[in-house]
């Protein structure tokens, strides 16, 4: 629970990250403004009832600005209070705990170490207690400081879920979780689908309609001063009219049933949210004796983070064939469902220029599809905005850098990637490695020059030998047997260009405007396109080059062997 946060500890699992390399004045402003961006998203959680940011993202950034204080000690005196402006007048009965993040060794240990355990999903929602005397509900305090909370006893009489007259008239100090009601939530898939920040909002109102109260439930997971044992507790509870407390608490035989029971409420539909699992003993100390802070008698064993916030070390941009720029985020390392990630994409230059996303700026990634990184949302941009020089969109476009140059390295090298890959001419093995080789040993300047490469010219380039040198010149001599179809595609020719029996490269050549609409299914667009593309010089020369070298496709008609 978010409301928790200054309770809990950091999770073991947090993967240590360097301390950046500020001067102390960048170091202060640096923890001024996350701290500043975090006291935001706190009065508007806690007094507003609104989420501005995931609550694992919330968690992440909260514990990198304690990171960032213990290196920068004297840059900040003292976190800020998650909880300021909001913990209310009301006193708990019992303090409500928080608890322990463990990562997967250190549960496995804590396991170990203890008998007559218990797992509970962590239902995500906003915490209560809820006080009755003689049977009757006197009161429903918010979590607060733990300590303090405030007063909700109003809106929680508007709730169905919470019975204002138990089953039995005893007095009894109850706490749990009011959660947004989901139809067959499935966490793997569904995430945390902002329902905790619904809990909070609805609940920060003054009245509830009623389709609004009947949106929440209630999860009691604790009776502090309830039955010594965890059975004899459950089925109390279950007897007051709290069934989901005996159906969703398990008892536990080890570790191995600890993760069946957690894979298993992460794959399978629930009627709520949950960040992970609690696993509690069954026995533990009165409700007297509790404190606001972590207890040892229980923890909470959280699900991966869908999320991960990274730093931004650098902007990168590649240029591919076409032209086409791609902004690239070189990110600080973070670990995300099981992999390393360094780097994500941006869709477009227009995408960074609107996002302005520069070094030292803290953004949130995803994987789309389990395996691609993507850019969610900027979390927090640094107050010192570092200069980031982008190329200039108007240099490059689909006919573009056709000979190598510091400007046309990355387009040069697409092209060549292309023009040997399987959409090309599908040389075998000739790759992005062969291409960097080559121009690193000066030996390509413009796109074709690689076909009047012999092995001796090969074997001056370090690690080819005679055998690579062979190979290459096997690869190459296909090139030339391929047909004016694939070497026009390799060559980049716009999409949609289909050949007739007797079209040759000049006929090509020689095709207008007009010419080119009389074609089936050909567009205006499409039309000036291919004008575009086989009157470009750059074109024309290769086309040239090609039929020096005799290249098959590049032959007349009447040159050629069916001639």
């Amino acid at each position: 629970m978010k409301i928790a946060l200054l309770l809990l500890l950091l999770p073991l699992a947090a993967q240590a990250t360097p301390c950046p390399d500020w001067p102390a004045s960048r170091a202060k402003s640096e923890l001024a403004a996350l701290s500043q961006q975090i006291a935001e998203w706190d009065d508007a959680y806690h007094n507003q009832g609104r989420s501005l940011v995931a609550d694992e993202i919330y968690d992440q950034a909260r514990e990198r600005l304690q990171s960032w204080h213990q290196c920068f000690p004297t840059a900040r005196p003292a976190l800020p209070d998650p909880l300021a402006g909001s913990t209310g007048s009301i006193a708990h009965p019992v303090p409500q705990t928080g608890l322990r993040k463990l990562n997967d060794a250190a549960v496995a240990e804590w396991i170990n170490n203890r008998s007559d355990l218990w797992i509970q999903p962590k239902v995500d929602g906003v915490a209560v207690t809820l006080v009755y005397r003689r049977g009757l509900l006197q009161q429903a305090i918010s979590r607060g400081d733990g300590r303090l909370g405030q007063d909700w006893t109003a809106r929680a009489r508007q709730l169905p879920a919470i019975p204002t007259r138990l089953q039995e008239p005893l007095d009894a100090v109850l706490q749990g979780e009011l959660y947004w009601r989901l139809d067959a939530h499935v966490q793997g898939r569904d995430g945390g689908a902002g329902a905790r920040g619904k809990v909070a909002g609805l609940m920060a109102r003054q009245a509830l309609d009623k389709q609004q109260a009947s949106a929440i439930g209630l999860f009691v997971w604790d009776w502090p001063d309830g039955p010594a044992n965890m059975p004899e507790r459950l089925q109390a509870l279950q007897k007051l009219g709290f069934a989901d407390s005996l159906h969703y608490t398990q008892p536990l035989q080890g570790a191995k049933d600890a993760r069946r029971w957690r894979q298993r409420w992460f794959d399978e539909p629930q009627p709520f949210a949950s960040d992970g699992v609690v696993l509690r003993q069954g026995t533990r100390p009165p409700g007297e004796r509790w404190q606001t802070e972590a207890p040892h008698w229980a923890i909470a064993w959280k699900y991966p983070a869908g999320q991960a916030l990274a730093v931004v070390q650098a902007v990168d941009f590649s240029i591919g064939r076409t032209g086409r720029i791609t902004p690239i985020l070189r990110l600080q390392p973070v670990d995300l469902d099981e992999r390393r990630i360094s780097r994500v994409a941006i869709g477009s230059l227009q995408t960074w220029e609107k996002l302005d996303i520069r070094p030292g700026d803290q953004v949130a990634i995803r994987l789309a599809g389990l395996t691609i990184p993507r850019l969610d949302q900027v979390i927090w941009r640094s107050p010192e905005r570092a200069a980031v020089r982008a190329p200039d969109p108007n240099r490059y476009h689909a006919l573009s850098c056709w000979r190598l140059s510091g400007e046309c390295q990355q387009q040069f090298q697409a092209r060549l990637n292309w023009l040997a890959g399987k959409q090309g001419l599908n040389l075998p093995g000739v790759g992005p490695g062969t291409w960097s080789t080559l121009m690193a040993g000066q030996k390509l300047e413009g796109l074709l020059d690689w076909l009047a490469l012999d092995s001796e010219h090969l074997q001056q380039l370090p690690g080819i030998g005679p055998r690579r040198a062979s190979q290459l010149q096997q690869a190459f001599a296909q090139a030339q047997q391929r047909s004016l179809q694939q070497w026009l595609q390799a060559l980049g020719a716009p999409p949609g260009l289909k050949l007739g029996a007797e079209d040759d490269w000049a006929t090509l050549l020689a095709r207008g405007h007009a010419e080119w609409m009389q074609q089936p299914g050909m567009s205006q667009k499409s039309a000036e396109r291919l004008v575009a593309f086989f009157s470009h010089p750059e074109v024309q020369r290769l086309g040239t080059q090609l039929q020096e070298a005799g290249t098959v496709g590049f032959q007349s008609q009447e040159n050629s062997p069916r001639g």
